[in-house]
């Protein structure tokens, strides 16, 4: 039984980005990157489950350019058994969109036919949330996302998943394959030790250029401008509760 994982390369989550000067895009020069953590719960997720004897193999699939390699070493030395590379020079935050991704894994999943198919709920940079779903729509395949739980049934013919939704947590049966969306609180990710890196080096990554593989990757949205956020107003002190919700009207506009 076989389970791939889909990871991205992504700004780090503690870097402040950087917009560059003509609006079109976020910085990407010289700024520090590493994997998804959505990503990297997947994986751990995934690590877990071939511990415990559910999977005998954990696969992880990235797009991206030839840094990417650096973040598919990483999901290696934390245990995944090998990689592969889509590779491509196509901007993987706004250019390389959700569709193009799903078509890319579900080309992957004919290629590997994985039983369970893991990924982050959503990207940091785009944060769209959409290639889980796209991906279980294009494979026809039984999809729970914002894991918070998956428990595999000792058949391995299908996964419970608890689902964290605004009402609290929905607990699902899916029949397997199934695609499987990771959420923040699934797991705590383990770190990726030096040993671990340096025996990361010698496991299997396969690299495929993805525009061989059939698939249209031209973006069907245009990112028309990129602003930073407006710098935060200091607070203001005010003298009685008369004040605060005149202010609360008339400023703030919020009653």
């Amino acid at each position: 039984m076989r389970a791939v994982v889909a990871i991205k390369r992504v700004v780090d989550y503690a870097v402040k980005v950087r917009v560059k000067k003509d609006l079109s895009a976020v910085d990407l020069d010289n700024v520090k990157m590493s994997m998804n953590p959505f990503c990297e719960i997947a994986v751990e997720e995934g690590i877990r489950l071939r511990e415990k004897g559910h999977i005998s193999e954990l696969v992880v699939v990235s797009a991206g350019p030839a840094k990417t390699a650096d973040t598919l070493r990483q999901a290696l030395a934390m245990g995944a058994d090998r990689a592969i590379h889509l590779q491509t020079d196509i901007r993987t935050d706004q250019e390389l969109q959700s569709l193009s991704v799903a078509k890319l894994l579900a080309k992957v999943a004919e290629k590997e036919n994985p039983t369970l198919f893991l990924l982050g709920k959503q990207a940091i940079d785009s944060d769209s949330g959409q290639t889980a779903s796209i991906l279980a729509g294009l494979l026809g395949w039984p999809q729970a996302g914002c894991a918070s739980s998956v428990r595999l049934d000792d058949t391995k013919t299908a996964v419970t998943v608890a689902r964290e939704v605004d009402s609290g947590i929905q607990e699902v049966r899916l029949p397997l394959p199934a695609v499987i969306s990771a959420d923040l609180r699934l797991n705590e990710p383990r770190y990726a030790t030096l040993p671990n890196l340096m025996k990361a080096k010698k496991k299997k990554m396969e690299v495929i250029k993805a525009d061989s593989l059939g698939v249209d990757l031209a973006p069907r949205l245009q990112v028309l401008k990129v602003e930073e956020p407006p710098a935060r107003a200091g607070g203001k002190k005010v003298a009685d509760v008369d004040e605060l919700l005149n202010k609360l009207r008339t400023e703030a506009k919020v009653l």
